[in-house]
């Protein structure tokens, strides 16, 4: 087998509106309006500076069936740029850009394969002597909702010994928190024969299996606290044995973080601030030049719980770490000409995970009622029916809403577990603090 170096990337969601921030500078805005085009430029040097023999895109291009026409004049740039280097591109499309998208479509110039609704197969060639090198498979959503198992329709060529790639936008194995679209197992995919499934539609980063490899690389640029940490693309290269390398290559112009701060051991809410601003500071320090969304976790024991959840104090420490990140921007010119972002660190917003300032192992221990919900609090955690039973007769009451219902639906099993902890605590403030008056309950 001759070797070869292919980039695998997906979910470019170009154009992505970034709806929901509230309380960010327009500057700042803009940034993050313009993020996925620069991470599409990024993924372009990538390609150009590595010599890759050529691209895959797994679906979602544009991040929504009418994509704009900027959007599709970025993309087209990008292409002609990988064919001035002589870099072909294969391209499927997914749920947010299927092929009967009413945008008006623009050639896509010849070294740009697009497949379409059925699985069709080209022959990929190693750029410095256009030696065949793999086989490269795709399958294009006719429409949004794709519910059949597409993979089923790939087969491998049997009187070909090249490496076979293949293009699916899909979930496998029905992963929490994404739409059933495309819908596969794992085993459909290792039985295939094919060596490499360059999948797309999971925006987080997983290598479900190695011979064949079978790998989503996430999106090329993360969009909101739903999407944290590094993005960006594989880049893939295979030796002469078939044998392939991975590496993962971060793209993200904009970096969405969470970071925890702890309360254990403060008394005042002045130095809560002052341990927000280092942390802030760390961040800035690690930032490599991006501008970074953070979200702040306070956790631990202490006694500003109390005060945390009234919300006020946590909003106010909110508003003035944005004041003084809003006075950098201000105070250092950050202007779109230069980098807006080199040393900014927004923060986003504040999730409370604090306890009472008491000792739960103990409380755990007593024969009470506290103890009792501690204890089952605990064991929701590790049993998924107990979960599902406990939130599930806490949220009846909102059964009756539609648009509620449809949240319910949408919680994961952690935020299940999350709202459990939180109601756990919630009963630790509420009875200790009435302990503490004098009326305890046993």
């Amino acid at each position: 087998m001759i070797p070869f170096r292919f980039i695998h990337a997906v979910d470019l969601h170009l154009d992505s509106p970034f709806a929901g921030m509230t309380g960010i500078p327009d500057v700042l805005r803009r940034h993050l309006q313009e993020s996925t085009f620069a991470a599409l430029d990024h993924l372009v040097e990538l390609a150009i500076t590595e010599q890759a023999d050529f691209l895959v895109v797994s679906g979602d291009v544009y991040d929504a069936s009418d994509s704009s026409l900027r959007a599709q004049l970025r993309l087209r740039e990008a292409w002609d740029r990988l064919g001035h280097h002589g870099i072909p591109v294969y391209v499927i499309h997914g749920n947010h850009d299927p092929l009967n998208a009413g945008r008006l479509r623009l050639a896509h110039p010849e070294h740009v394969t697009v497949f379409g609704p059925v699985v069709e197969s080209v022959t990929a060639r190693r750029r410095s002597d256009g030696q065949p090198v793999a086989v490269v498979s795709g399958i294009s959503y006719p429409t949004a909702a794709v519910t059949e198992n597409t993979a089923l329709q790939f087969r491998k060529d049997p009187a070909s010994d090249l490496f076979h790639i293949g293009l699916l936008h899909a979930n496998v194995d029905g992963q929490e928190g994404h739409d059933a679209y495309s819908p596969c197992s794992l085993r459909d995919l290792q039985q295939s024969g094919y060596d490499y499934w360059a999948l797309g539609h999971i925006h987080k980063r997983q290598i479900l299996h190695k011979s064949p490899w079978i790998v989503y690389p996430g999106n090329l640029q993360g969009r909101s606290m739903k999407e944290t940490g590094p993005k960006g693309c594989y880049l893939v290269n295979v030796d002469e044995h078939g044998g392939a390398k991975l590496s993962f290559r971060a793209l993200d112009h904009v970096r969405w973080l969470e970071a925890e701060l702890s309360i254990d051991g403060l008394r005042s809410e002045e130095k809560l601030r002052d341990l927000a601003e280092e942390l802030l500071e760390e961040l800035r320090e690690q930032s490599e030049g991006k501008l970074q969304v953070v979200r702040l976790v306070l956790t631990g024991r202490g006694p500003l719980h109390g005060l945390l959840q009234t919300g006020t104090e946590g909003e106010e420490l909110l508003q003035e770490l944005r004041r003084r990140e809003s006075q950098r921007l201000q105070g250092e010119g950050i202007g779109l000409d230069l980098d807006p972002a080199a040393s900014i660190v927004w923060p986003a917003g504040l999730k409370i995970r604090t306890g009472a300032d008491a000792d739960l192992a103990a409380l755990k221990q007593e024969d009470s009622f506290l103890g009792e919900l501690l204890r089952m609090a605990d064991l929701a955690e590790q049993e998924e029916e107990l979960l599902e039973q406990i939130v599930g007769s806490a949220l009846a009451a909102v059964a009756e809403d539609r648009r509620l219902r449809r949240l319910v639906r949408e919680l994961g099993a952690e935020e299940k577990a999350a709202l459990v902890r939180q109601a756990a605590e919630m009963a630790v403030s509420l009875l200790t603090e009435q302990e503490a008056k004098g009326g305890a309950l046993r």
